[in-house]
């Protein structure tokens, strides 16, 4: 197992949480589909930029 098996592992890993988050989030359909989209096609491109700008999911309470 090398370092670009272990980095992509890593990177699927924060896409799923990045996932989990857009679907948890209170944003509209559009823009869910939006950032859904964005995570998918380019994935840790897509993964920093949800990070710093994406919907983050709703607080329970």
């Amino acid at each position: 197992m090398g370092p670009t098996t272990i980095g992509g592992f890593i990177v699927f890993v924060l896409d799923i949480w990045a996932l989990v988050s857009i679907f948890g989030s209170n944003a509209s359909t559009g823009q869910k589909v939006f950032w859904i989209a964005l995570v998918l096609i380019l994935p840790l491109i897509g993964f920093l930029i949800w990070f710093f700008a994406g919907p983050r999911a709703g607080a329970k309470t």
